[in-house]
């Protein structure tokens, strides 16, 4: 699997990328390299990568530019490069739409876990079998799994791969009560190695979107102690009206 896979790494410090290249390369991968955020942008958008391995310091456009184009036509999954070890940098680049991050100095082997962790939840997204619709509604959210589109009250709604993954999970299990590591699990990973609090972050990005008064929330409810729970059971659901 691993030699048809390719990984753009975007990254000017020639003494990290170069170990990283010999690496990735010898775990199989095909790495293609960049050393400008503009290059990189580019070069990411030619060449369809599996992953891209973002640095955020950059000539040219930084990592948090370089991400946000990304997320504008495409879903490759992002795991981002940086010295800062600043909850707001890691908070911003997941928010953004990052699927991870990771704060030099890091080992190897830990690139390489999270880098086989996002591919391997892309490939569980690609074979997810759903129940016969996959449009499920929980009150005026309509959630269409395949499509990855959200409505709220018959208009879109714009979420980050991660938001809509774990409004997802939540509209799947809604009635239930889901501890917060059980949440962390299905949406970052098993193995993702990370601040816990990232998910308390995601909760309040969903709510300012979908909630009436995201200081009082009626969709996304917090189990004290626990974890969150979404307000009532999901319904199968038509595709909402288009816009006239």
């Amino acid at each position: 699997m691993n030699a048809e896979t390719t990984i753009v790494l975007v990254e000017d410090d020639e003494s990290i990328a170069e170990p990283l290249i010999f690496g990735l390369t010898r775990e199989g991968y095909r790495v293609l390299h960049a050393t400008d955020g503009r290059v990189g942008l580019d070069l990411a958008r030619q060449a369809s990568p599996d992953v891209v391995v973002l640095d955020v310091m950059l000539p040219g456009l930084d990592g948090f530019a370089v991400c946000r184009a990304l997320r504008r036509d495409s879903a490759v999954p992002i795991l981002m490069l940086t010295a800062r070890g600043q909850e707001l940098d890691r908070v911003m680049g997941l928010e953004i739409g990052a699927d991870d991050y990771i704060v030099k100095p890091f080992s190897f082997r830990e690139l390489v876990a999270r880098v086989r962790a996002v591919l391997r939840r892309r490939v569980l997204d690609s074979h997810l079998a759903g129940p016969p619709s996959d449009r499920l509604s929980v009150g005026p959210v309509t959630l269409d799994r395949l499509g990855r589109q959200v409505w709220l009250k018959n208009q879109p709604v714009e979420l980050t791969p991660r938001e809509f993954d774990l409004l997802r999970v939540l509209v799947e299990h809604a009635g239930q009560a889901l501890r917060r590591q059980e949440l962390l699990d299905q949406v970052w990973g098993a193995e993702w190695i990370g601040d816990p609090r990232t998910l308390d972050v995601h909760i309040r990005w969903l709510r300012e979107k979908l909630e009436d008064d995201p200081s009082h929330p009626h969709l996304i409810q917090t189990v004290r102690g626990f974890g969150y729970r979404c307000m009532d059971r999901p319904t199968d659901a038509p595709a909402p009206p288009l816009a006239s």
